[in-house]
């Protein structure tokens, strides 16, 4: 099997043009054909020598490949769904919000976080994806040129596959890339704390972390990740780090009915998070297969917002959107394995 064009960086370009005997500058020729050209093959790379083309078409493939499926949904979400090279599904999201239009991507087929309100995380983990594969779910969906803010907030925890991810970051930001301003976008981890530290070294992108409850038994129910990295942690080496003024770090904070939903949790969020500049979003609960867990109602939700902003922490309410389309993040895909059996 060949190897992909689409996902390698500046350097890796030029070194491969260098390897096939090309000039070292056909590697800056090579990346603005893949990131600022509406091309999808090698030999469409006109200013390139036939020569080089053939070069090219020898050892590599472009890269890029289309989506297997879409689904719309009333409110104009659209859930892409992807083939992957593991012969697996990974899901895409596209949110449109008057003038913007927000692209969700996965970093991995499957997850291995094990979070208890997760249905990405009961596939299991599959694979992870290349800098290709996250790029692509971007370059390859028809919003493309239309696109105003990503989030790395679907399938899988993007700091268990952080050398891909900056990657991704990189080709995307990059002045040879897709030129995109980094606070246009967002990653989001449930705080795996040595990989946070080298994204905020390594990235000017802005950070949300998922939070759910400040009580360490209760996140423990539902996320195994606090046993090994308590987000009492998280939030102490967040406290330390200087985000500037444009940079932004926000908390996920999933509601479940009677579980994380009380005054007492606003009281102990708002001692957790004193002293950092930050907002809170506030996510309804999709109903997941297999799991107890349900929504609070629409009252219970505005009231913990009120709470919170009453202690002058910047809360939101998340919109739900695409939810008749199988909003929450992996059931398409679990659909999709189900009905090809894989």
């Amino acid at each position: 099997m060949k190897d992909q064009l689409f996902g390698k960086d500046l350097n890796e370009l030029q070194e491969i043009s260098l390897a096939l005997g090309l000039p070292k500058f056909t590697g800056k020729q090579l990346a603005d054909w893949l990131y600022k050209k509406e091309i999808s093959s090698i030999d469409e790379m006109s200013n390139l020598s036939k020569k080089a083309r053939d070069l090219l078409n020898e050892n590599y493939e472009f890269g890029l490949s289309a989506p297997s499926k879409v689904q719309v949904s009333l409110d104009g979400t659209k859930k892409y769904l992807f083939p992957t090279s593991h012969n697996k599904f990974i899901e895409t999201a596209m949110i449109p919000d008057d003038e913007r239009k927000t692209v969700c991507v996965s970093t991995q087929v499957g997850c291995k976080m094990g979070c208890l309100f997760c249905m990405t995380g009961k596939q299991g983990f599959q694979g992870q994806l290349t800098a290709g594969e996250i790029v692509n779910q971007i370059k390859s969906i028809k919003e493309f040129g239309d696109v105003s803010n990503i989030v790395y907030m679907g399938m899988g925890e993007p700091f268990d596959n952080l050398d891909a991810v900056l990657k991704s970051l990189d080709i995307l930001t990059s002045e040879w890339g897709f030129a995109m301003s980094p606070r246009r976008i967002t990653v989001s981890s449930i705080g795996i704390i040595p990989a946070m530290i080298r994204f905020l070294n390594e990235s000017e992108a802005h950070l949300a972390i998922s939070l759910h409850t400040p009580f360490d038994e209760e996140r423990r129910k539902l996320m195994p990740v606090q046993i090994a990295y308590p987000i009492a942690e998280v939030v102490n080496e967040i406290k330390g780090w200087d985000f500037g003024r444009q940079r932004r770090v926000s908390f996920e904070y999933i509601l479940f009915k009677g579980l994380n939903d009380t005054p007492y949790h606003v009281r102990e969020l708002t001692k957790l998070l004193a002293g950092i500049r930050c907002r809170i979003n506030l996510i309804r609960f999709h109903p997941v297969p297999g799991t107890p867990l349900e929504s609070p109602d629409e009252e219970t939700i505005n009231s913990f917002r009120d709470q919170l902003i009453a202690k002058d922490i910047t809360t939101t309410i998340r919109a739900s959107r695409g939810q008749d389309i199988y909003a929450a993040c992996g059931l398409l895909s679990t659909k999709e394995l189900i009905n090809t059996g894989r």
